[in-house]
């Protein structure tokens, strides 16, 4: 409990730069999830520089984009009801998330040191895998009453450790998807 008070300190003191590391951190935490109990790969086998990939990620632009995101969000759709929720939830899914994966994909594709054209392609055949995992995990309960917390957790951050760990999970599931493990992912979601 007390780590949970001095991450709420901190997150008052400097919002913008705790939700960066916070979404940083989560998202290596999903890279090291995924090669070490997806994939098996054990610790010989892991592999650094994607998991720092992943970080890098998270703090250089899932951070700053996705917080942003739900400040816009929160500013559009004032409120905390259900039906706010429920709208918040549609117009993330439906705007937000076909954007963000399509700028995201390429973006990895990039860092890992992928060619134009072979990253057009890898986008080509999975962008829609990736938004229909995105749209079995972001559209679920647990989701919907994040974002009905949205104004709640950005008092403190939308990118917080609660806010966040939805997104983590979504995380695996996309990496999942990606690396053809569906019969992995739907043994996850059918839980």
């Amino acid at each position: 409990m007390a780590l949970w008070r001095a991450y709420q300190r901190a997150l008052a003191a400097h919002p913008w730069k705790v939700q960066v590391l916070t979404a940083g951190s989560l998202m290596g935490l999903g890279d090291i999830i995924s090669q070490q109990l997806v994939e098996r790969r054990g610790l010989q086998e892991h592999q650094t520089g994607r998991t720092l990939t992943m970080v890098s990620m998270g703090c250089g632009f899932v951070g700053p984009v996705v917080g942003g995101w739900y400040r816009v969000l929160d500013r559009f759709i004032p409120g905390t009801t259900k039906v706010d929720a429920l709208k918040k939830m549609v117009l993330d899914q439906g705007a937000f998330a076909p954007c963000f994966l399509g700028c995201f994909l390429p973006l990895v594709g990039m860092l890992n040191g992928m060619s134009a054209q072979d990253n057009w392609a890898k986008l080509q055949r999975d962008y829609p895998d990736a938004l229909i995992t995105n749209y079995y995990v972001g559209c679920c309960p647990v989701c919907c009453c994040c974002l009905e917390l949205l104004p709640i957790l950005e008092g403190t951050s939308a990118l917080s450790l609660p806010g966040s760990m939805a997104c983590t999970f979504s995380l695996v599931c996309l990496d999942i998807v990606l690396k053809g493990c569906t019969s992995e992912l739907e043994r996850c979601l059918s839980c």
